[in-house]
């Protein structure tokens, strides 16, 4: 009995994901996220060019849209800032443990390639402030850390699961998004794909 009544508040918990997951997203373009460049035709990528040629969205080709956000330091910081060269934006939270897993080898991405990491707080989401200080401590960070106190850049980008990153290239267009924690071999080989 007790194994039934289990098995039925964890249907349900997997049904309630997806059908709210479905319904923030419901108005995306045929989203795709997942698919890499090497799993799509050449035709596909082609036809893909023309249509998201200057599209602000979050597939692949589409101009990543702009955002403004604070540093854990009070600086002010824009994506846009950014373009004439790659970006990574990551989205994570401290108590997240595959943003945990994923640090120290984006730690060593930012530190070996030419690229800008901007990883993004959902600060809304932590207990306190100073939790998202420690985490920088800990792992012992140098990129910017950029607070969504707000949850208005997660909510642009339509992040659900954590972490998430999107890879933008110098043009300022998304090349790749991932869902989960990404290893140092696998941001290395995404990078090297965009250039």
């Amino acid at each position: 009995m007790k194994k039934s009544i289990f098995l039925l508040i964890v249907v349900g918990m997997v049904s309630w994901a997806i059908y709210d997951f479905s319904m923030k997203s419901g108005d995306t373009n045929s989203v795709e996220y997942n698919r890499t460049e090497s799993e799509m035709n050449d035709t596909e990528i082609d036809v893909m060019a023309v249509q998201d040629n200057d599209k602000i969205g979050l597939n692949r080709g589409n101009i990543a849209p702009d955002f403004e956000l604070t540093t854990l330091e009070g600086e002010t910081v824009k994506l846009s800032d950014f373009r004439g060269e790659p970006v990574m934006i990551n989205f994570w939270a401290s108590w997240c443990g595959p943003c945990r897993s994923e640090m120290p080898d984006m730690q060593k991405f930012y530190q070996e390639k030419d690229i800008t990491i901007l990883a993004v707080n959902l600060t809304d989401t932590e207990l306190r402030k100073k939790d998202v200080t420690t985490f920088v401590e800990e792992y012992d960070l140098s990129f910017p850390i950029l607070m969504d106190e707000k949850s208005e850049v997660s909510d642009l980008y339509r992040i659900q699961p954590i972490p998430t990153s999107f890879l933008i290239d110098a043009d300022g267009r998304v090349h790749n998004v991932a869902f989960g924690a990404l290893s140092y071999e696998q941001m290395i080989q995404e990078y090297e794909q965009m250039n």
